[in-house]
């Protein structure tokens, strides 16, 4: 499938993942990671870009960025065709470091910046970098320390994240603080990194709502936000109408879905529908389940339909 072109206007709120090739490392010591971090930098304040959070691990980064006048593409470009030469001399390695091409996506900010700038900061201590809020507070490759004073970014747009949370700065960082303990207890995986009609409708119970009424749903995987913003972001640039998924498409999809899942498991789809729980069936129902809710956006009726069990089955399977 063709890869779809960046939406790079300019002053856009982007979340951008970096990871490193067939999961290697992108740093590997203390060296390392202030070389990512001051480039990461200079080249922000150099170029206008607003970086509001951000977290380097062994084998990715995640940054929360307001693209500057020369938009999100050349500071990428400079930022990892830059670094990448020296990790190579530094570490006597050759080859590509970076998996693929970086991956971005553009945010609204109205009902995500706050989770976005919780769940980038929380990713070192949910990947077990730190065992708790207190050492994440001192982890000096996370904007988490430079909201709280612990570290000094002059690169990072510290005050006007805290101004999200609050006017004053030291209620500011409380308010952040107390958002961060709520947020560590859910799981924003599937709502901020998931498939592309979930991402652009704010979550399936969405996707579900708008395909009962018999509409047509508008899904983007470069993009997290409500409907408006994602169709006016496209009509933008001018690929409107690629984005539009008929219901008869999206039933389609999961129908295939569970023809490839079945064919790799062995099984039949007939098998699949019959409502049958031996051996693999559940798993594999649970797991077309959540392609279709999550990835496809279909209404649990029509799910279950497909798998051959109730709405109220496939409701259970993805609480679980």
């Amino acid at each position: 499938m063709p890869r779809g072109a960046r939406l790079d206007a300019p002053g856009t709120l982007h979340h951008v993942i970096v990871r490193g090739i067939e999961e290697g490392s992108i740093v590997r010591d203390d060296t390392d990671r202030k070389a990512f971090l001051d480039r990461m930098g200079l080249l922000a304040k150099g170029s206008g870009t607003s970086i509001c959070a951000f977290a380097l691990m062994p084998n990715q980064a995640h940054i929360l960025l307001k693209s500057g006048p020369e938009g999100l593409s050349l500071y990428m470009r400079r930022l990892l065709s830059g670094y990448a030469p020296y990790f190579n001399r530094r570490h006597d390695r050759g080859g590509h470091l970076f998996q693929n091409r970086y991956k971005s996506i553009v945010c609204e900010e109205e009902g995500y910046f706050d989770k976005l700038v919780a769940y980038i900061h929380l990713t070192p201590l949910r990947a077990g970098l730190v065992e708790s809020l207190e050492q994440l507070a001192s982890y000096l490759w996370c904007g988490h320390a430079v909201l709280l004073n612990r570290v000094r970014y002059d690169w990072m747009d510290r005050d006007s994240v805290l101004r999200f949370f609050g006017g004053r700065a030291g209620a500011a960082r409380e308010a952040y603080l107390a958002f961060l303990e709520e947020e560590l207890g859910i799981d924003r995986e599937q709502e901020l990194m998931g498939g592309g009609l979930v991402r652009s409708l704010g979550g399936w119970a969405h996707v579900h709502a708008l395909q009962r009424s018999g509409a047509k749903a508008l899904g983007d995987e470069r993009i997290l936000g409500g409907i408006d913003f994602v169709r006016e972001l496209l009509k933008g640039a001018e690929m409107l109408n690629d984005g539009l998924l008929p219901k008869e498409e999206l039933q389609q999809k999961l129908c295939e879905a569970v023809e490839q899942a079945c064919e790799a498991a062995g099984v039949s789809a007939t098998f699949l529908r019959s409502g049958s729980r031996s051996g693999k069936l559940p798993s594999l129902r649970k797991q077309l389940a959540k392609k279709g809710a999550f990835e496809i956006g279909l209404p649990l009726a029509e799910i279950a339909r497909q798998l051959g069990v109730t709405t109220s089955a496939v409701s259970a399977m993805l609480k679980r």
